[in-house]
């Protein structure tokens, strides 16, 4: 569980506590648990960790695109551009795959089922830290040997653009 707020981290500590109690390897307090649990997010103390919950989140939307091969979809997401997977389902064994795929704040659906999405569609992503991104892929090796260029002309500022093996489109740009 990832804890989003403050009662969501405050159960994850009390669970690591139990967990920990269990298996005979630790005696933690409340207090030590929480703190634990905010070094373990990145944050000094439990107090900053839990203003930074407490934070109002913008709403997510997640572009959902078509797949036809989970296997080159792993490969060019997973593989070539680093992502992870967050989750993926099938309703069967030999059914269609829906996953999602991130790297950093940015999200996409993959989805190999009928009517989610549409071939050849184009998601514009605002992103960090693009040049460091484009030297990463430039050092990959990918089947479909792509080499992305940087659009510094793009109207929305510097411009990554690469065609996955679906024909969508995926147009990085360098956020402000």
């Amino acid at each position: 569980m990832i804890p989003l707020t403050v009662d969501d981290a405050e159960r994850a500590a009390r669970a690591l506590r139990e967990s920990l109690s269990q298996a005979g390897r630790a005696d933690l307090t409340h207090a030590e648990s929480l703190e634990t649990l905010a070094h373990t997010a990145g944050h000094r103390d439990w107090n900053t960790y839990s203003a930074a919950l407490d934070q109002p989140r913008p709403a997510l939307a997640v572009p959902v695109l078509r797949v036809f091969d989970s296997v080159l979809a792993r490969q060019f997401y997973c593989e070539y551009l680093g992502c992870e997977v967050i989750f993926e389902h099938r309703f069967a064994p030999d059914l269609p795959l829906y996953m999602r795929v991130g790297r950093g704040e940015v999200e996409l659906d993959l989805s190999e089922h009928h009517g989610d999405g549409t071939p050849g569609s184009v998601v514009w992503i605002g992103a960090v830290g693009l040049q460091a991104w484009h030297r990463e892929l430039r050092s990959r090796d990918h089947k479909s040997s792509l080499r992305p260029g940087i659009d510094r002309s793009a109207p929305g500022g510097p411009t990554m653009e690469l065609i996955d093996p679906f024909q969508n489109t995926l147009r990085i740009c360098e956020l402000p």
